[in-house]
């Protein structure tokens, strides 16, 4: 380990000469034991895929996409058809039924898909629910006017 040295052009003292040199061999002194101690390597915790893995992660990403906006496309055409402008109901209570009902139909197709559900974590949930409520208002926006 290399250590910088800051040289002032200011006029030094006598003390501060003697200062100077005792910081010099404090930090040469400290060099030496530093570099006696051997420090182990920090192994990353990174897995490295294969490319199969890749190309299998690369295709489960893109059939959550598809599935999560058909539902969300599906949606909106079936709450256009019952409820219309839906001004007579609560725009959250829409949602939540929405979110709800899509939840437990992802969970039931995502295993037909070869889609292991046990593996979803909630930022993948959040995605997959997020993107159905995204196509859902859209489609339902698209048909309001």
């Amino acid at each position: 380990m290399s250590f910088r040295r800051e040289y002032r052009l200011s006029k030094q003292s006598p003390k501060s000469k003697s200062r100077k040199e005792l910081t010099k061999a404090a930090e040469t002194s400290i060099e030496g034991t530093a570099a006696d101690v051997e420090v182990p390597e920090k192994k990353s915790f990174i897995k490295q895929l294969t490319p199969e893995e890749k190309q299998k992660a690369h295709r489960e990403g893109i059939i959550k996409t598809i599935v999560s906006s058909i539902l969300g496309i599906l949606a909106g055409l079936i709450l256009y058809s019952q409820y219309g402008t839906g001004e007579d109901r609560m725009w959250y209570a829409i949602l939540m039924i929405v979110i709800g009902i899509t939840y437990y139909v992802q969970k039931l197709i995502y295993p037909s898909l070869k889609i292991n559900v046990k593996e979803f974590k909630f930022k993948d949930w959040f995605y997959v629910e997020f993107m159905v409520i995204d196509f859902f208002l859209v489609t339902w926006t698209l048909l309001l006017n």
